[in-house]
């Protein structure tokens, strides 16, 4: 399924024109600003899309550097498979991974949330050359061998109940600053209940067992960050985020290599992009 065109005109804030490339016969469509020597990578997650950088882009293009923002498939301006069993963890980090190849992508820092943080934190590993700094905000790894928060299975359930969960009203709930048209354009990828077969897959993808697929993989991932790391990193963390906050975050802290004390945002949530001019400048500061 490929949402209409239309559906994404007069979005508040986002003047950023698409880029499409074709992945397994899919169109996958990205944001790319900007022509700096390094580049920022920034990886959404459940169930937005790269308008969520839009707070980010400004000061991150400001500094100099290219900024690069792909919506996974499944999600944003991307194609969207209909069928709930296409998507798979291992699908999603292939299609990072082509993506940084494809866009010839180095010097990266590598800015997640959410699940932009459950895949992207297992690529650096793959590719170290790659890349030079980590921007983390609320987010995780799904080893599978430590017991997932009573807030993030309540979401999971929550989603499990809603088939055609809907992204705008989720979105003012737990970012309440924002306009109803900010939150309208969270929705305007998904035209019907078909369109969200990724929204509702991704939380029950998240690695809940040893076994369960990503987990060995994210179990190295957190070996190699811990001992292998070599590049710089910058923690932020939504204060009132109940799934992926403060508790989580500072366990996440101890297996990346040399993280400093992380940036605690008392107003921010879990989508902490939606305060994101504060996030990105205080990451900038501490990179200077």
């Amino acid at each position: 399924m490929r949402t209409p065109d239309e559906r994404f005109a007069s979005l508040p804030g986002f003047p950023h024109a698409p880029h499409y490339l074709e992945w397994r016969g899919l169109r996958a469509h990205y944001l790319d600003e900007g022509h700096g020597a390094r580049t920022f990578l920034c990886l959404h997650g459940e169930p937005t899309w790269s308008y969520l950088y839009r707070r980010m882009i400004p000061p991150f293009l400001a500094s100099g550097a290219r900024v690069v923002a792909p919506d996974f498939i499944g999600f944003g301006r991307s194609d969207k498979p209909e069928d709930d069993a296409w998507y798979t963890f291992e699908v999603h980090r292939a299609f990072l991974l082509d993506v940084i190849e494809r866009l010839a992508l180095t010097r990266i820092t590598l800015v997640v949330q959410d699940w932009g943080g459950l895949l992207g934190l297992t690529l650096p590993m793959e590719m170290p050359e790659r890349f030079e700094r980590l921007l983390v905000m609320n987010t995780a790894l799904g080893t599978g061998d430590t017991p997932l928060s009573e807030g993030f299975i309540a979401w999971r359930a929550y989603v499990a109940k809603k088939p055609s969960l809907d992204c705008a009203k989720l979105m003012q709930r737990t970012c309440p600053h924002l306009t109803s048209q900010e939150a309208a354009a969270y929705e305007a990828p998904f035209p019907d209940a078909k369109a969200k077969a990724g929204v509702r897959r991704f939380p029950q993808l998240v690695p809940d067992r040893p076994d369960a697929p990503g987990a060995a993989l994210s179990r190295k991932a957190r070996d190699w960050s811990m001992n292998a790391w070599k590049g710089e990193a910058f923690m932020a963390i939504g204060a009132k985020d109940p799934v992926l906050g403060l508790p989580v975050m500072s366990a996440l802290r101890k297996f990346i290599r040399n993280c400093p004390e992380p940036y605690v945002h008392a107003e921010g949530g879990h989508f902490l992009q939606e305060w994101g001019e504060d996030i990105a400048a205080q990451a900038l500061k501490q990179w200077q």
